[in-house]
């Protein structure tokens, strides 16, 4: 599982994406949209993605992952479109037979999906609004 979704994000399917017999430990993380961003006030936000890159990106990072931790298995969902305070943007599960190696794989899947994911996040406070992150599109 590796895509983009306008739906709320559920983590249990992602979860359940990488549970195998062989796994004693599942690591997940969720990417909230919190309601300050540097002392201003967030409204809301708002992903926009090139959704068929994106997802080619992601199955990328996930190879990635398997490549550096073999015995770990990976799925991960990402929102676009407008998301409210409070509301998931990202979910991110790994699964290994030893927890180390689960948090390590998470951890470094999150730091590839923020460099290489074209995905664009612009951040609407009470008194303006600016896209802050997005990775160019490499053709």
């Amino acid at each position: 599982m590796f895509d983009l979704t306008e739906d709320p994000l559920d983590p249990g399917p992602v979860v359940e994406d990488v549970r195998h017999p062989g796994s004693g430990a599942v690591v997940v993380f969720l990417g909230i949209v919190r309601d300050e961003d540097h002392g201003r006030r967030v409204r809301y936000l708002e992903y926009d993605s090139y959704r068929s890159m994106a997802e080619k990106e992601m199955r990328k990072v996930g190879e990635e992952v398997l490549a550096r931790w073999p015995a770990t298995r990976i799925a991960m969902r990402h929102r676009f479109g407008r998301l409210e305070v409070g509301e998931t943007a990202l979910v991110v599960a790994v699964s290994a037979p030893h927890r180390g190696d689960a948090f390590e794989a998470c951890r470094y899947a999150i730091d590839r999906i923020k460099e290489i994911v074209p995905i664009w996040k612009k951040e609407v406070w009470e008194d303006g609004e600016a896209w802050l992150e997005g990775h160019p599109v490499q053709g």
